[in-house]
C-alpha cells in the first residue's frame, strides 16, 4: 500500500530517540558522514592528510574510523539493507581497482593510499545501513548538513584567511571565493551543492524548517564559491530529477539523465577524440578548451593508447616522472608537467585502471544508477530519497567530466557520489518506512 496515506510531520523526532537501538544507529551514522566530509583536519589549505597522504591526525583517524565503521555494520546494520547495498558489479569493479594498485610503480605506497578510498566507501555504506527509516535518514543530513555548513561558515567570519582564498597562494585569481572548511572551492562547491539537494529532500518530507534553512545557507555558500560549473548543474540537476515527476512522467528522468551524460560527453571527451566534432568545434568555437583542459585530454589520450588494458596503475601517471619528465610547448593551455590529475574522472579511470575498467566503471556509476532509479518502488518515502540520490548522482556525474575525484581517497565530492549510487541501489531493493516508532 502506498504511504501516501501516513500523516504529515513537521518536527523532527524528540530527543527521547536519541536512547533508542535506532537512535544509537541514526548517531553513529550521522558522526561517520560528517567526519568523512570534513576530516580530522578540516581548514587545510593544502589539501586534507588523508587526501595528500602525508597526515598522521587524518591516518590514524580515518584508520580508526575505518574498523568502527566495520564494527558498527556487522553488528547494528539490517543483513537485508547490508546486501541490498553491496552487488557484484562493484566488487567487479573494485577488484580492477586493486589491479591497478599491483600495477603502481610503488605499489606499497599506492596501497596505502588505495586503503583510505576503501575506508571511503565502507564509512558510506555504513551511512546508508544504519538508518532505520526515512526519519533517522532525515536526520543524519540535519545535523550533519548543519554541522558541516555551520562549520564553513564559521570559518569564513572566524577564520577567513584560510576559509578564503587568498591572493598570495597557488591561484591568486580565485582571490576572495569561499572555501570554508575544504582544502579547494572546487571541493566546498559540490558538496554545498549536494547539501542544497538534502534541504529539498527535507522540504518534500514537510521537514520544513531545516530544510529550507539547509538549502538557504548551502546555496548561499556555493555561489560564494565561484564556481560556475556548480552554478550552472546544480539547478539543472534539480529540474531533470524533479521536472519528469511533477508531470506524471517520472521514468523521464533516466532518459534525461542518459541524455545530459552523452551531450556532455559529447561537448567535452568529444571534441577532442572524435574527428568530426573536433572539426565542428575549431570551426564554430575555436576558444572553447575549457580552460586548457582539451589539452590535457589530448595527451592523457595519446599516453592511454600506449597501455589501455591495465593503465598505468594506481596513483602512477600524473605528477611521476612520465610527465613530468616531457617537454612543454608553450603554446599549450596547461604546463602538463604540473598537472596533479586529468581534470576529468572518466579519463584518469581509464589512465590509472585500462579501459576495460572504464567500462566497469561506466556501467556501476552510470547505466546501473538508471536501472535502479526506475525500479524504485512507488512509495513516497522511496521517492523522495530516490529523487535525492538521483541528483547527487546526476551532478558528480556530470562534474566529473570537468573535475577528476574518482577513487580519490576520502576526497568529500568522491564519497557523496558513492552515496549516491549505493544509496540508489538501496531504495530501488528495500521498502524506506516514515518510522519505525
Amino acid at each position: 500500500m502506498s504511504s501516501i496515506v501516513s500523516p504529515r510531520r513537521t518536527d523532527a523526532p524528540p530527543l527521547t530517540a536519541a536512547f533508542t537501538a535506532s537512535g544509537v544507529a541514526t548517531a553513529i551514522a550521522t558522526m561517520v558522514l560528517t567526519i568523512v566530509i570534513v576530516s580530522f583536519r578540516p581548514f587545510q589549505p593544502a589539501g586534507a592528510g588523508a587526501i595528500e597522504g602525508g597526515d598522521i591526525v587524518n591516518q590514524l583517524g580515518f584508520g580508526s574510523l575505518g574498523a568502527f565503521a566495520m564494527f558498527a555494520l556487522v553488528t547494528m546494520a539490517n543483513p537485508a539493507r547490508l546486501r541490498a547495498i553491496v552487488g557484484l558489479p562493484w566488487i567487479v569493479l573494485l577488484c580492477f581497482f586493486l589491479i591497478s594498485v599491483g600495477e603502481a610503480a610503488d605499489p606499497n605506497a599506492a596501497f596505502r593510499a588505495a586503503s583510505f578510498t576503501l575506508i571511503g566507501i565502507t564509512a558510506m555504506a555504513t551511512v546508508l545501513a544504519l538508518p532505520r527509516d526515512g526519519d533517522s535518514f532525515s536526520t543524519v543530513l540535519v545535523v550533519a548538513g548543519f554541522l558541516i555548513v555551520g562549520l564553513s561558515y564559521a570559518g569564513v567570519i572566524l577564520y577567513p584567511s584560510v576559509a578564503i582564498h587568498g591572493a598570495d597562494g597557488f591561484e591568486p585569481e580565485h582571490s576572495g571565493l569561499w572555501r570554508g572548511a575544504f582544502s579547494h572551492k572546487n571541493i566546498a562547491a559540490p558538496v554545498m551543492a549536494c547539501f542544497s539537494f538534502a534541504g529539498i529532500y527535507l522540504i518534500r518530507r514537510h521537514w520544513r524548517w531545516s530544510g529550507y534553512i539547509l538549502l538557504a545557507m548551502s546555496m548561499f555558500f556555493m555561489v560564494h564559491t565561484g564556481s560556475k560549473t556548480t552554478a550552472g548543474l546544480v539547478p539543472l540537476s534539480i529540474m531533470l530529477v524533479l521536472l519528469p515527476g511533477m508531470i506524471g512522467m517520472r521514468l523521464g528522468t533516466p532518459l534525461l539523465f542518459a541524455l545530459a551524460v552523452v551531450g556532455t560527453a559529447f561537448a567535452t571527451l568529444g571534441i577532442v577524440f572524435i574527428e568530426p566534432l573536433q572539426q565542428l568545434a575549431a570551426h564554430h568555437f575555436p576558444e572553447l578548451n575549457y580552460t586548457g583542459r582539451t589539452t590535457v585530454w589530448a595527451f592523457a589520450g595519446e599516453m592511454i593508447a600506449k597501455k589501455p588494458w591495465f593503465g598505468y596503475g594506481y596513483e602512477s601517471f600524473w605528477r611521476t616522472p612520465l610527465v613530468t619528465g616531457i617537454g612543454h610547448a608553450y603554446d599549450q593551455g596547461w604546463d602538463i608537467r604540473f598537472i596533479v590529475h586529468g581534470h576529468n574522472g572518466y579519463i584518469d579511470i581509464a589512465v590509472t585502471m585500462g579501459l576495460p575498467a572504464l567500462a566497469v566503471a561506466a556501467y556501476v556509476f552510470l547505466v546501473a544508477p538508471l536501472r535502479d532509479y526506475m525500479r524504485i518502488p512507488l512509495y513516497k518515502e522511496n521517492v523522495f530519497l530516490g529523487d535525492f540520490f538521483m541528483m547527487v548522482v546526476l551532478f558528480t556525474a556530470l562534474n566529473a567530466f570537468l573535475e577528476s575525484f574518482f577513487f580519490r581517497r576520502i576526497d568529500p565530492v568522491w564519497m557523496f557520489f558513492v552515496f549516491g549510487v549505493l544509496g540508489l541501489r538501496m531504495v530501488s531493493r528495500m521498502v524506506i518506512h516514515k518510522n519505525t516508532g
